[in-house]
Parts: structure tokens; C-alpha cells; sequence
């Protein structure tokens, strides 16, 4: 089912009670257990969109980049009982409209048959897939 009644807007004001149920609901507790860490990404970042259905927060989407030669997507997420209805599709499409002169776009996401279904869907492919290789240092939950 698609969601209708759906408006996505640009995220400007950082609201920790606004954002952190969003975050804790799909088990992303890394964020919320540095509640500093993630209030100074979302004021670094390059666009933070969110969707809204009748006013009420139901999904985000996160890049950081310099918005030219390379758009990263940090973060995109949609409460559960929101996800499969087109949200996560809009948010990132947004993105994708936005910056769509830029050449390198890019996202790490779980390696599942369903995430990677969805990115292909919109044109991302698995670096392995174009000649690339990606790699990733990752420090221990609550390193700040």
C-alpha cells in the first residue's frame, strides 16, 4: 500500500524526542546511545529530508558529502509499521532529484536479498557489480 497523504520536507531543526524513537524502532541504538555524537552529524550533514504522514515523523533520510563530486547516504530509515508503502522509495528519491548532477552517489547497507533489492531498484549497484571494492573502519559502539 502506498502512502497518500505523505510530505516530504527539508529536516532543519534537530528534536531528539522527534528522532530517537525513529532511530531505537528499527534497533539503530549505536545513534541513540551517543545522543551528542548524532545531534553534531545531523548539524554536519549535507541534506537531512524527512516524511511526515499527517504531521507525525515517519521516515528520514541522511547524506553527508560536499554535494559536487560525491553524495553519501548515512542514514535512511522508516518506522516499521510505515516501511513497505513507498516511503523509504520517496525519501531517497528526493535525494537522487536533488543531486542528481552529482556522479558518485553512495550508501553501505545490510547485505540482505531485500536491501539489496530495493537499492537496485533505483539504479545503485554493489560496488563489486561496477569494478569497486569498499571498505569500512568501525569503532565499537559508544566511542565518541
Amino acid at each position: 500500500m502506498e502512502v497518500t497523504d505523505m510530505e516530504i520536507r527539508e529536516y532543519r531543526t534537530y528534536n531528539e524526542q522527534e528522532i530517537f524513537p525513529l532511530y531505537t524502532s528499527v534497533g539503530w541504538t549505536a545513534y541513540t546511545d551517543a545522543p551528542d555524537t548524532l545531534r553534531q552529524g545531523f548539524e554536519h550533514s549535507l541534506l537531512t529530508l524527512a516524511a511526515y504522514e499527517n504531521g507525525q515523523l515517519v521516515g528520514l533520510i541522511r547524506t553527508v558529502g560536499d554535494g559536487y563530486t560525491i553524495v553519501f547516504v548515512q542514514d535512511i530509515l522508516v518506522f516499521p509499521e510505515y516501511q513497505r508503502r513507498g516511503i523509504g522509495t520517496a525519501l531517497l528519491q528526493a535525494v537522487l532529484d536533488r543531486f542528481g548532477h552529482v556522479r558518485q552517489m553512495e550508501l553501505a547497507t545490510d547485505d540482505t536479498p531485500k536491501t539489496i533489492a530495493f537499492y537496485k531498484s533505483l539504479g545503485f549497484s554493489p560496488m563489486s557489480e561496477i569494478g569497486c571494492c569498499g571498505f569500512m573502519r568501525l569503532l565499537p559502539c559508544g566511542t565518541e
